[in-house]
């Protein structure tokens, strides 16, 4: 028996997961498009599913808002953008760059995160989409989402009846 099926894991899964992660450029440069049961994720997916997984994120409920805390480090607010995608879809995504190299001098050990930064949340019916507002302070985004009021309840209707 296999660490997977120990640990409860379905085995397809970590296969689908590392194939995922292990994906490469090949299929998608040379044009090798296999049958679409066995077709790689894009490499568009497979990034954005990298960056999702790496982009640390709180989300709070208020009784107003939902403040979505997300770690955005080594960017600056204009680096950082925040979208609302199919009227119910926060994505907040950014981009880090190595820093340009200068002469004489050689990275030793690289461990700080480059590349890109994204998460994506299902906003729920309450959101209100036309007011948002994002803070960056300190590498820590803070978006906040107001919340629409409550529906006033339907007052029943009176018919007046009228003699026949």
């Amino acid at each position: 028996m296999d660490i997977a099926t120990l640990m409860g894991f379905d085995a397809p899964l970590l296969h689908n997961l590392h194939y995922i992660l292990e994906a490469t450029d090949d299929d998608n440069d040379t044009g090798n498009n296999k049958s679409n049961n066995n077709r790689r994720p894009s490499r568009a997916y497979v990034r954005d599913a990298r960056a999702m997984a790496a982009t640390p994120a709180d989300v709070k409920e208020y009784p107003n808002s939902y403040v979505f805390t997300i770690d955005m480090p080594g960017l600056k607010s204009g680096d950082i953008k925040v979208q609302v995608e199919n009227d119910n879809v926060l994505v907040v995504s950014g981009n880090r760059n190595r820093e340009e190299e200068k002469e004489g001098v050689k990275y030793v050990r690289m461990e700080r995160r480059i590349g890109k930064f994204m998460k994506k949340f299902a906003l729920p019916e309450n959101a209100n989409i036309d007011k948002i507002s994002a803070v960056c302070q300190d590498g820590v985004l803070t978006v906040t989402v107001e919340k629409l009021p409550p529906p006033e309840p339907k007052k029943p209707k009176t018919i007046q009846v009228q003699v026949a």
